[in-house]
């Protein structure tokens, strides 16, 4: 069976006939030329779809947000194909790390329509989700859910999208489950290439009982690299840290204590501890880190040179004052370097000099690890978090953000940006401030969520939400008040600018010669919105500029009206109705790169003429227009 449409462009399941002749015959069928690809009804849309220009923009929520005027940090409400569309300027290859947890197409509707006439209940409708008496088809619904072409032709513009927004050393990581696994796969190899497939985990969150055959119990992130030849050029690694330390380290501690400062009692008390433990335990892979002394929890590792020829010399027991026993292949360490391990006390001496020593390996000095490709962690745990931390049982399912911050810890640092444009609770951005809190990092996030609503008999709707985006927004106020309780961050960044997908501020003056008339020549002087904010015009300006969004931003009176400026001045906007001499004086003086201010402002063409002559004089650089 494949899928095609009908004539009413409807997808239907179809026999493919020259499969069918294959199987019953003992010949190839003669047919197209064979080849490798992924194909789909609608992929040709879809691809148009990606390349299909914008005519919406973001508009400032600062009611939403925190920290607006100074966060680096950015929360877009509102259809990711848009959002993704609308950003291609600002953040063309500039973010680090994408992470996505898409629907996963299992028989529940996902309600991303890439026709923006329509509404979701339309959209419901016309994919037969939804009769037009406003009953669920439920027969429909669970069988339409499972057409993969639906899911391809939604994901296949944003994927292509999200390519161009990675740098040269990005990688995207794809949450996914058995229902579209395979379909996800060929879809990354045809966007990113076959060759910038780094590898497939899989995550084990707990034991399900709701199957009658496997329990499927896991789930897989699929990893992406924008250009995986130049992160192997680069000599880029990927390291975690190991998973049980802190259990060991406190194990130890608390047996040093107990035995007084005997570290031969304290690592006795240390190996049983390690032997009480299940062998699934994670601090159980560390057990041969099994001794301790002053500075910390180590494991006595080989002092012979690898192959034989090492060097030869005496060293004396401390307690006998005899030589030891050198190793059969001659010492590790040349003469110098045994001398600063015997004074730093990184030597692991026997009961007497019959032994051959070894040497110490610390735990603190190898916590570091490459992620291996299969994990367990308890599915259950970031739903309980979840939920003390809003109050209420408000989102089903939400990611882990202790598995995301490892995403994030092994992929990125310093100020890289992470985005995720299916931010659903908002379980990255908590990531991301948990790994700035963890390693003192400046990183910077970027989330897009659809404003789906909510069931009104959710715990969510009961505790006051009306939307998705509303409870990723308060799932980042309260899980950065809770980073910021718990650390000594000094200026960190815990706010986040909130904008929303909207219709442009500017009208759309196109028309024919036929249709034009006085009266429509008249409505044609504004150019705005009239509902339109001077901040929604900024930000309209700032994206199709390719501007970062999320650039600092001031405001100052000058003569009486408001100028805005960002990151420190590079561009000023004036949207007054009445640009004064001073206003349009001051601005060229501080000869910033870019100056904007509004077309009607200026009370003559003479006005406006004077403003050019003034900017072409004082701040020849500038570059300057007028809404």
């Amino acid at each position: 069976m494949v899928e095609t449409r009908d004539k009413g462009g409807a997808v239907r399941r179809a026999i493919d006939f020259d499969a069918l002749r294959q199987e019953l015959s003992d010949h190839i069928v003669e047919g197209p030329q064979e080849r490798y690809h992924l194909n789909w009804p609608g992929k040709r849309a879809a691809s148009f779809v990606a390349s299909a220009p914008t005519t919406q923009t973001l508009r400032p929520m600062r009611h939403a947000s925190v920290d607006f005027d100074t966060t680096r940090n950015l929360f877009v409400e509102g259809d990711n194909l848009e959002a993704l569309k609308i950003l291609q300027e600002s953040y063309l290859g500039k973010v680090k790390l994408i992470y996505i947890d898409p629907p996963y197409n299992t028989g529940n509707d996902f309600v991303y329509s890439d026709d923006f006439s329509q509404s979701t209940e339309s959209y419901l409708e016309r994919t037969g989700q939804r009769a037009s008496t406003g009953e669920r088809l439920k027969a429909n619904l669970e069988s339409n859910g499972r057409f993969h072409s639906d899911w391809l032709s939604m994901m296949y513009p944003r994927l292509k999208l999200a390519r161009n927004l990675l740098r040269e050393d990005g990688v995207i990581f794809m949450s996914i489950n058995d229902a579209e696994f395979e379909n996800l796969k060929h879809l990354g190899n045809e966007v990113f290439g076959a060759g910038n497939f780094v590898g497939t985990m899989v995550w084990a969150a707990g034991r399900k009982n709701d199957s009658r055959f496997i329990s499927a119990s896991h789930e897989y992130i699929i990893c992406f690299a924008r250009d995986l030849t130049g992160l192997r050029e680069r000599a880029i690694d990927w390291k975690v840290r190991k998973r049980g330390l802190d259990a060991i380290y406190k194990t130890a501690i608390s047996q040093v204590r107990l035995h007084d400062g005997d570290f031969e009692a304290a690592s006795a008390g240390l190996r049983k501890w390690y032997s009480s433990l299940p062998d699934g335990d994670e601090s159980k892979r560390n057990k041969h880190y099994s001794r301790v002394d002053a500075r910390g929890v180590y494991f006595p590792g080989d002092i012979s040179w690898p192959n034989g020829g090492g060097p030869r010399f005496e060293v004396l027991h401390p307690k006998t004052g005899r030589p030891v026993r050198i190793p059969t292949g001659g010492w590790r360490l040349q003469q110098d370097a045994m001398a600063t391990y015997l004074r730093e006390d990184r030597i692991h001496f026997g009961p007497d000099e019959t032994t051959v020593p070894t040497i110490k390996r610390y735990l603190q000095d190898t916590e570091m690890e490459v992620a291996y490709s299969v994990f367990y962690q308890d599915g259950r745990a970031a739903t309980k978090r979840l939920r003390e931390l809003l109050g209420a049982a408000v989102f089903d399912f939400p990611k882990d953000e202790t598995v995301l911050q490892t995403l994030v810890d092994m992929t990125t640092a310093d100020d890289d940006i992470v985005m995720d444009f299916f931010a659903g609770s908002g379980s990255m951005a908590h990531a991301v401030m948990a790994a700035n809190a963890s390693d003192r990092g400046r990183r910077r996030f970027v989330l897009v969520q659809l404003d789906e609503t909510v069931d009104p008999r959710s715990g969510a709707a009961k505790a006051g939400f009306s939307h998705i985006a509303e409870i990723s927004r308060e799932r980042i106020r309260r899980a950065a008040d809770e980073i910021r309780g718990k650390s000594d961050l000094g200026d960190a960044d815990f706010g986040f600018r909130a904008l929303r997908v909207g219709s442009s501020n500017f009208v759309d003056v196109l028309t024919t010669a036929d249709e034009l008339d006085q009266a429509t020549l008249l409505g044609l002087a504004a150019s705005i919105h009239e509902d339109r904010s001077d901040e929604d015009l900024l930000f309209q300006v700032l994206l199709e500029w390719g501007v970062d969004p999320t650039l600092p931003l001031e405001r100052e009176q000058i003569d009486g009206q408001t100028i805005m400026s960002v990151d420190g001045g590079a561009l000023l906007a004036c949207f007054s109705e009445r640009l004064t001499e001073a206003v349009v004086l001051e601005m060229a003086r501080r000869q910033p790169l870019r100056a904007v201010v509004k077309d009607a402002g200026f009370v003559t063409d003479a006005a406006r003429i004077n403003a050019e002559q003034v900017f072409a004089e004082l701040a020849p650089g500038t570059r300057l227009r007028a809404l």
